[in-house]
């Protein structure tokens, strides 16, 4: 856990010299790694392929708006209120999906994230298509997210703890159990184990995290879409736990860093010219090669460099 703390306090004394451009940078990618750890928990931890993640992070976004109003509300009362209405889609999405297996888990995760997109999409409930604004940042006491370092600070101490309570889940005798049923689900039923309360109750705490790196996005934003809990948003987080390496704490991280850093490379014209027309083509094929020389992830590079490193 040393590096860890030791990336969280360098963040923590740099913040306040980060220009404008780079405290949002980095905001961005705490935000997205929040979410990508969230999802390590479900595909890493647990072995459950799912293709709707996008509907908790949405979920909560979208909560966080509508609780506010036109006069804001409290970071006390919309927090919670975002990551409960999250675990609460979770809860019933997992009750009935994790009924399934493999591809057809990844089906009805996928269906149900639709379903979610268009309640949002077709309905005044979430503005329809244009989606809705939040007029005013929560705030409790002296913590008002409207100063963009505060809620940096905010979303560098949900990152901290989102990554300590999974770092924690997994030396557990849950996070023991989760490793067991990703391995062999069928030998864990047969010793004993209630492997669906112990899915179900890793689906749900995955979308309860979700539902707080929504929340922070739409702080950040000021803003919230149906395209927030849409398939591809589900494909990108996906692809950055890939991309880190699937297994590691550190990957999730290490895989929003890589997707959010690339993207902005790729998508501004100063560096690659011409190229950044067609940004989506040259990230998909940048990412499958290194998914094809690097099939551990970013973080099996780091640990051939540093064989005593692990996440």
């Amino acid at each position: 856990m040393a590096v860890p703390l030791l990336v969280v306090a360098a963040l923590g004394a740099l913040a306040p010299t980060l220009s404008p451009y780079l405290t949002d940078l980095v905001l961005k990618v705490m935000i997205l790694a929040i979410f990508a750890l969230s999802l390590e928990l479900v595909v890493g931890m647990t072995g459950l392929v799912s293709l709707g993640h996008a509907a908790f992070y949405g979920i909560g976004a979208y909560v966080t708006v509508l609780g506010s109003g036109d006069s804001g509300g409290s970071i006390a009362v919309l927090l919670p209120l975002a990551m409960l209405g999250a675990a609460g889609y979770a809860l019933f999405v997992g009750a009935l999906g994790l009924r399934t297996k493999g591809v057809y888990f990844i089906m009805v995760t996928l269906a149900f994230a639709q379903m979610a997109y268009f309640v949002f999409h077709d309905t005044s409930l979430g503005g329809g298509s244009d989606g809705i604004y939040l007029y005013v940042r929560p705030s409790v006491g002296p913590i008002d997210l409207e100063n963009r370092l505060t809620l940096f600070y905010v979303a560098l101490a949900g990152l901290a703890g989102t990554y300590g309570l999974l770092a924690l889940i997994r030396r557990s005798r849950f996070g023991a159990a989760l490793a067991g049923i990703r391995v062999n689900e069928q030998r864990m039923r047969a010793t004993g184990f209630p492997t669906y309360g112990y899915k179900l109750a890793a689906f749900v705490i995955a979308g309860a995290l979700a539902g707080l790196a929504g929340f922070l996005v739409a702080s950040r934003d000021g803003v919230v879409n149906p395209e927030m809990l849409s398939w591809h948003v589900s494909g990108d987080v996906l692809l950055m736990i890939i991309l880190g390496g699937l297994g590691h704490l550190r990957g999730a991280v290490i895989g929003a860093v890589a997707f959010t850093l690339l993207k902005e490379l790729f998508s501004t014209h100063a560096l690659v010219g011409p190229l950044a027309d067609h940004w989506q083509l040259s990230l998909g094929i940048t990412i499958i090669v290194f998914v094809a020389l690097l099939p551990k992830g970013l973080i099996g590079l780091m640990e051939r460099l540093s064989p005593k490193g692990n996440a």
